[in-house]
């Protein structure tokens, strides 16, 4: 019995692509089109380090300049497996668990590489709870994430889940910054298209119990259960490193902004106004103290 080995990459829900030992990408199946939005005819050819994928890790490291788990693999022959964000053709971030191993010929060289990587991002959760959403009215038109109406019964839920269950949470306040900037300079059109890259990102970078809404205009909330001042302080970090590497594609060039971060924890007599008052508070000292940074407190 033969097996059609083609159609069975072609059609898998994971991407994959293949390399040659110089980390030429010479195979690219559809379901990596669809996770990164690049077509096989835009990458193939190309080299992973050619800014394609772009992939970082949690700590914002760009892996396609020294620290290729691909790369490695192929050199020590090694396989692994790796959690990475990789940098979709719209600019926003997508967490995938990435599986690489060498390729080999017939007499057992290594003459390239392999990499297997699946959406970890709960895309099917997250569109559930959209259309949850939708039907009560409480997303953002512009960048479908729960908007301050939903934002605030949210925070009530948590504080009657802290009284109750004693399950602390935290709070973080986001701010673009120079966002006028961006405006004035590109026009709205870019603005919003910023906007909902940056709303992308953020979806992808919480837990699937976190919930991240938008606030107004340039400002997000993101709301952080079950948190203690640790969990709390990794979940704003990762925030700051995901939004700080998101683009947009304009004229050719990709256009980068940054974001000011204020985190804190519930306290005992704290209320929505009190707490959210004073993560913004902890967001304009980050602003203060040179943005692009998160300010706890």
């Amino acid at each position: 019995m033969q097996v059609d080995y083609q159609a069975l990459l072609a059609n898998t829900r994971d991407g994959i692509y293949f390399t040659d030992t110089d980390r030429r990408i010479t195979y690219w199946n559809a379901s990596a089109e669809r996770i990164t939005g690049f077509s096989a005819q835009e990458v193939v050819g190309s080299r992973c380090a050619d800014n394609i994928l772009i992939h970082v890790d949690e700590q914002g490291r760009n892996l396609c300049e020294s620290l290729c788990p691909l790369a490695a693999s192929m050199q020590d022959a090694v396989a692994r497996e790796v959690k990475v964000y990789l940098h979709h053709k719209l600019g926003h971030r997508i967490p995938v668990l990435a599986r690489v191993t060498p390729l080999r010929d017939n007499t057992g060289n290594v003459v390239g590489g392999a990499e297997f990587f699946t959406d970890i991002s709960n895309q099917e959760i997250i569109a559930e709870r959209l259309q949850e959403l939708e039907q009560l009215a409480l997303l953002d038109a512009l960048t479908r994430l729960p908007n301050r109406h939903h934002l605030f019964p949210e925070l009530t839920s948590r504080f009657h889940e802290k009284n109750r269950l004693n399950l602390n949470f935290g709070l973080i306040f986001i701010d673009l910054d120079r966002f006028k900037n961006i405006n004035d300079a590109y026009g709205h059109d870019v603005g919003d298209r910023m906007l909902i890259t940056i709303a992308n990102t953020l979806k992808v970078s919480v837990r699937p119990f976190d919930l991240v809404g938008r606030w107004g205009g340039d400002e997000f909330l993101c709301i952080v259960r079950n948190a203690d001042e640790g969990s709390l302080k990794t979940m704003a970090h990762r925030l700051l490193v995901m939004l700080n590497a998101s683009t947009v594609p304009v004229d050719g060039n990709r256009l980068r902004i940054t974001a000011s971060l204020g985190a804190t924890l519930a306290r005992d007599g704290d209320t929505s106004d009190t707490l959210i008052k004073r993560a913004d508070g902890l967001m304009y000292a980050s602003k203060q103290n040179g943005r692009s940074q998160v300010t706890f407190g």
